[in-house]
């Protein structure tokens, strides 16, 4: 049984929703007759900030997880081969189609995909409740990850220290400042991080670690107290499959925080360079795992509700198979 393309179509508009290092959404689509085929974007891979592709794969696996949970709430099966060529490193799965409902469908998901947002900002100082901790932890080892909370004491200052060795080295860099201001403060195009979701001002480091983007229009009390959980994921390789893996992770925890009314903030600065990677991994994971990116969860501030992202036209994600 065919599958209708048209549904596909809508699932994949809806997975491109998905959070991507600076908003650019680096990935292509390649739509056959009963499958899509994930490839990586290298003209949206952003060599200086992420010299490594770390960032480029774990926002494909990103994108990946938002699709599979778009083309289950569709009724589509899902099946996924990860990697499935090892001499096209750019094809990163190959999705084969099946109608009939999934019993993976949560349909929760799918409406925590449009309603969650990168929010940048200090969050409120409530404590997040232990059980919504250990529910996030939950669906990231679901997704084959690790994660791990750094909600306080000796390894938040370690955390904390390293995201801020790290945000002083690309400061130092042109090249990755040149990039970063290249990609944000963006008023009327389809990629970048808009002025419109940065802060007026940079926050300061005690309170909500972020990278210094181009000035935004958000305006926030310098005063906030910030109760964020910081929260590391991790997978037990440093491999391209277990990065993919570790953005499929980080889909399903980023979308099951927005299900429980939580703000988050993915932060990719720290692991993007060598020293501060290896700090989190030995100081803060004990060396025992290889960590793919940082989380802040949290409670959104009082404030007018975030406006969505831009994202490029699905015409110009997605293809048509050519055989």
């Amino acid at each position: 049984m065919i599958v209708d393309r048209r549904t596909v179509r809508s699932a994949l508009a809806l997975a491109v929703r998905a959070p991507s290092v600076h908003n650019s959404q680096p990935w292509r689509f390649v739509l056959g007759r009963t499958s899509v085929h994930l490839h990586t974007e290298p003209a949206r891979w952003l060599p200086a900030t992420d010299p490594n592709g770390r960032d480029l794969l774990v926002s494909c696996g990103i994108v990946l997880h938002h699709l599979r949970v778009a083309l289950a709430a569709a009724g589509i099966r899902a099946s996924v081969t990860r990697l499935p060529n090892p001499d096209q490193p750019d094809h990163l799965a190959a999705i084969e189609l099946h109608a009939g409902p999934p019993a993976e469908a949560d349909l929760g998901l799918v409406a925590a995909i449009t309603c969650r947002r990168t929010d940048r900002r200090r969050f409120a100082d409530w404590d997040v409740p232990d059980a919504f901790v250990r529910e996030l932890i939950g669906r990231a080892a679901e997704q084959g990850a690790v994660l791990r909370s750094a909600a306080a004491g000796h390894e938040r200052s370690l955390l904390l220290a390293a995201i801020n060795d790290a945000a002083a080295v690309e400061d130092d860099d042109p090249a990755c400042r040149a990039e970063t201001a290249l990609w944000s403060g963006r008023v009327a195009d389809d990629t970048g991080v808009p002025a419109a979701n940065l802060l007026r001002e940079a926050p300061v480091a005690r309170a909500a670690p972020a990278r210094r983007f181009a000035q935004g229009v958000l305006e926030q009390d310098e005063d906030v107290d910030d109760g964020a959980v910081l929260l590391v994921l991790g997978a037990a390789s440093d491999d391209p499959l277990s990065q993919l893996r570790a953005g499929e992770a980080a889909s399903a925890v980023l979308l099951h925080a927005t299900e429980l009314g939580l703000a988050t903030c993915p932060l990719s600065q720290p692991l993007e360079v060598d020293s501060a990677q290896i700090r989190i991994r030995d100081a803060v994971l004990g060396g025992t795992l290889c960590p793919q990116l940082l989380l802040r969860v949290g409670w959104a501030p009082a404030g007018p509700e975030l406006p969505a992202t831009p994202r490029l036209p699905i015409d110009e994600t997605v293809e048509r198979d050519r055989i």
